[in-house]
């Protein structure tokens, strides 16, 4: 499985594009969506300091054919409505690949989060483009399971290194008391802490937010 992290630029012709950049302080937290054969059915939560003039842009806008508050104060509302424009539910459903909630949409932005498998990602990847969607991959990565990262005895000596102090500073333990204390060789300890700690630190670096500009099936391809 992988995961992904994408920063998505809406069309201008949409109405969440125009509204949230007519209030670029203001944010949309998408709750729950579903999409339908020809709209969207969506419960977002609004807040910012404009937020009664923002809900009544959202209800003027021709894109949104159905609103109704559910909650309402000076700075927070959340609303349910039904848009002629889900462009996202609609790629999601096309592509086979749900988004994850909550998503955040700010000033003419979208950040969503997906895991699924490398060809869905990379059908996700051709709807986002033929709904007029541009994106910015913020972070793509394998998601193992823990138990696909370390082998059992990578997990156990690596469990007896932290209980026994040996990665404290200052070291409560050493490599040779180490593996006195699992009865093995030392070179066999080190070994096998060695290949524990290669596999944590890659996961962590690839864990790490992605810079540049490939897309999103090359960034498939190269992890």
């Amino acid at each position: 499985m992988v995961q992904a992290t994408l920063t998505v630029t809406l069309p201008e012709q949409v109405w969440v594009e125009q509204v949230s950049t007519d209030y670029p302080d203001a944010t949309f937290r998408v709750l729950g969506a579903v999409p339908g054969s020809e709209s969207g059915f969506a419960l977002v939560r609004v807040t910012g300091s404009d937020v009664p003039d923002v809900v009544d842009d959202m209800n003027d806008h021709p894109q949104i054919t159905e609103l109704t508050l559910a909650q309402w104060s000076e700075n927070e509302a959340t609303v349910h409505f039904e848009t002629t424009a889900p462009l996202l539910l609609f790629s999601s459903r096309d592509s086979g690949m749900p988004i994850e909630l909550p998503v955040e949409i700010k000033d003419g932005e979208a950040t969503i989060e997906v895991t699924g498998s490398r060809d869905r990602l990379a059908e996700l990847a051709e709807q986002l483009e033929s709904f007029g969607l541009q994106y910015r991959i913020e972070n793509v990565r394998e998601r193992l399971h823990e138990s696909q990262l370390l082998s059992d005895r990578q997990l156990e000596v690596l469990t007896a290194a932290v209980e026994e102090g040996y990665y404290d500073t200052p070291r409560r333990c050493s490599l040779t008391d180490l593996a006195g204390h699992l009865d093995i060789a030392k070179s066999t300890c080190s070994e096998t802490l060695h290949r524990a700690e290669e596999a944590i630190i890659k996961r962590f670096v690839e864990d790490l937010p992605m810079t540049g500009e490939d897309s999103l099936e090359e960034q498939l391809v190269s992890n």
